[in-house]
């Protein structure tokens, strides 16, 4: 099995090199990793300017740009084969509920879903970093289920799975969780400030509290010690709101275009 291997925290990160050595063991691995932190660029590509990879000490490659860059990049000009999957991660701190809108871990793998590769995206949920290891043994038990080929028929689409790890001790896992996503309240407002030169700059406020985070949440999940696996799809249209936006708007072709 090959498996690419990206994230947003640079690939310099703990947590790529956790994931990395667990999944080495039972995959052919190449590692394309954004040179710095890329936290919340979700599914940005760079489009402005020309993109360089280069190969670290430890083998790892890097790319000036964003994790999509670098799983784009990897798939459609570095490699000689289609991985079997792209795993992306491990995440410091988690993408549970609205986070995996702004995600850059989950838009990595969502960049190789895109691309017709079955994804993986890892995020351990605290920003303590203590067990980077319980994420990456939770992770490895995935993708050796992926391996075993006996995945359901998804209709010919590629398998785009969002997996957050709680920050704990392998062995105070109470196990795995098949899981939606939950919903936060509205982020915090900007906190605003006065530089020495006076100018006024502001930083975005933080992410609002968790909302929706019902027993079949992702949200519960992680809070009750269980670590949570959220299928994700990319389709964003509203399927319950055409036909009312259509007698809204009218439903022939030249509908409320001309007057």
């Amino acid at each position: 099995m090959r498996i690419l291997l990206s994230n947003d925290d640079g690939y310099f990160a703990p947590g790529i090199e956790t994931l990395a050595r667990a999944l080495a063991e039972i995959a052919e691995l190449t590692v394309v990793a954004p040179e710095r932190e890329r936290s919340g660029a979700s599914n940005s590509l760079t489009l402005d300017r020309p993109l360089s990879l280069r190969r670290a000490a430890n083998g790892f490659y890097f790319v000036n740009g964003t994790p999509s860059d670098c799983v784009h990049l990897a798939v459609t000009g570095m490699l000689d084969h289609l991985p079997d999957m792209v795993v992306s991660g491990i995440n410091l701190g988690a993408n549970m509920g609205d986070d995996t809108i702004y995600s850059g871990t989950v838009a990595a793998a969502t960049e190789g879903y895109l691309l017709g590769v079955p994804a993986l995206a890892v995020s351990l949920t605290s920003k303590t970093g203590a067990c980077f290891d319980t994420a990456a043994r939770v992770a490895r038990r995935i993708v050796e289920r992926f391996q075993q080929g006996d995945l359901p028929d998804f209709g010919g689409e590629p398998l785009l799975l969002n997996l957050n790890v709680p920050d704990i001790p392998y062995d105070q896992l109470k196990g795995l969780r098949v899981t939606r996503l939950g919903k936060r309240h509205k982020a915090e407002p900007v906190v605003k400030q006065q530089t020495p030169r006076n100018e006024t700059v502001y930083w975005v406020g933080a992410a609002g509290a968790a909302q929706d985070a019902g027993e079949d949440t992702d949200f519960y999940a992680v809070a009750n010690d269980y670590a949570s696996l959220t299928p994700l799809q990319i389709d964003l249209t509203h399927a319950a709101r055409i036909a009312s936006v259509q007698r809204w708007f009218g439903s022939g072709p030249d509908s409320g275009v001309q007057s």
